[in-house]
């Protein structure tokens, strides 16, 4: 069982691949990948393959800039688990070697440096453990790992080797390693005004152009008062920029985070072959317990996204006393191979990941007998995203109350409800999928209508 491969903590550290497997077969992938992809959803990856492989290109020469630099301890720990295992060691060598090698996936006539071994990936990785993401307007590399492995993680031996256990337990001691950093006064230097990349310079202001009014932040200040990279992505709204919907009305549901909509199911059955195109979701499998799958079956899931510029905090959605909380241990990269060609991976595979993905759980019991007992699911979509759960069972939160927090990365949410449940969802005008935009937290996402 996967609970068993990883150890729990408060705050799980995970990974979730946005452009693993970015084919689910290659040659679905050779048939498309001279067309300019569409922007990447959430923002947190370049708008087009050619920008993807520039930032790529600009780590690898970063890297061979600083010469022959030892591998930090559990970088080191990772190419010894590769080299020390035979089948891994295979897979490890084979993924690279099965990379298509006719042009234009080779080098270049500009000759682009691609990585081309495990070793020169560690080497990459080793890189990036002292790095944080930087702002750019044709979209955010939030997931540098995972634009380091574009091609081998879509080979038929990227796919085994990061199935793998023992491969998924060290890239959690890599990434929380990565995020001692991320959380470190040093990760600051990316919150400067540099026109391009600075998150307070003239790109970045032009796409928050409210951000000082909106968040709490102090401009005069260095870094405007962040302590660390993840103080900024945790940043908290000024009192009063996202008012409650209907506070005194238990039966208007509010959005639990700012996002966007992604999938609204209705019915949805116990178990299901999720890995279909369609992506139906199977309880079961999203849960990890069939008894309280049960209470489920047959009931509504509403599926939403959040962006590189979004708030990464959650609200309850309703006024209710929590009954369980759980982070249920599972995959860092995966993607439903049946969407094909993904230029947004795993942005087409958000119902998928919802079943297999590193996941945190909790279960309300709302105030209104109308709604009962329903689900909120936090699932992260980037790398070194963590599930930070900050609520308690028997704890009483009212609606717009915190539950908790995505650290690092992109992120995706769904509301679970029971069958009998009968709502009138609230979309702001606009239709679930992958070119939505997001919806205010705490703003009315549905209503409950009351039973008779």
């Amino acid at each position: 069982m996967q609970d068993k491969l990883f150890s729990k903590n408060k705050v799980t550290v995970f990974v979730i691949s946005a452009v693993l497997f970015f084919c689910a077969s290659l040659s679905a992938r050779s048939a498309t990948s001279d067309q300019p992809t569409p922007y990447k959803v959430g923002e947190w990856l370049p708008s087009d393959q050619t920008t993807l492989e520039d930032w790529q290109t600009n780590i690898i020469r970063a890297t061979k800039a600083k010469g022959d630099v030892p591998l930090i301890p559990v970088i080191q720990e990772f190419k010894d688990l590769i080299e020390n295992d035979p089948q891994l060691f295979m897979l490890f060598t084979q993924m690279f070697q099965q990379i298509p090698t006719k042009p234009p996936y080779n080098e270049d006539p500009t000759k682009k440096p691609q990585v081309r071994d495990y070793k020169h990936m560690l080497q990459l990785l080793n890189t990036i453990m002292m790095r944080a993401p930087e702002f750019n307007r044709t979209g955010l590399v939030g997931f540098p790992i995972n634009a380091i492995l574009d091609w081998p993680m879509g080979t038929p031996a990227g796919t085994v080797a990061f199935l793998n256990s023992k491969v998924n337990r060290q890239l959690k001691k890599i990434l929380n390693q990565w995020a001692v950093f991320l959380s470190s006064p040093e990760s600051c230097y990316v919150l400067n005004n540099d026109p391009k990349h600075g998150w307070f310079g003239r790109d970045a202001m032009k796409a928050m152009p409210t951000f000082a009014d909106d968040f709490v932040c102090d401009p005069k200040k260095p870094y405007w008062g962040f302590t660390s990279w993840d103080n900024f992505f945790t940043r908290v709204f000024r009192e009063g920029r996202r008012p409650i919907a209907s506070p005194k009305d238990d039966a208007v549901i509010a959005n639990a985070c700012e996002s966007a909509p992604y999938k609204l199911a209705h019915k949805v059955k116990l178990s299901d072959t999720f890995w279909i195109k369609a992506q139906p979701y199977s309880l079961v499998h999203m849960l990890g317990d069939e008894k309280l799958a049960k209470q489920f079956e047959g009931g509504t899931i509403y599926q939403a996204f959040l962006s590189a510029l979004s708030y990464h905090r959650w609200h309850s959605p309703v006024s209710g006393t929590i009954v369980k909380t759980q982070n249920i241990d599972g995959s860092y990269y995966a993607e439903a191979q049946s969407m094909g060609f993904d230029p947004a991976g795993p942005n087409e595979s958000q119902g998928y990941i919802t079943h297999v993905a590193t996941r945190g759980l909790v279960l309300i019991q709302a105030d209104n007998p109308d709604i009962g007992l329903m689900g909120v699911m936090f699932v992260g979509m980037a790398e070194v995203s963590s599930n930070e759960i900050t609520v308690y069972p028997g704890q009483h939160v009212e609606k717009g109350d915190p539950l908790g927090m995505f650290h690092f990365g992109g992120s995706t949410h769904t509301l679970l409800f029971r069958p009998g449940v009968e709502l009138e969802f609230d979309l702001h005008g606009q239709k679930p999928g992958l070119h939505s935009v997001n919806i205010p937290v705490r703003s009315r996402i549905a209503t409950v209508k009351k039973t008779k």
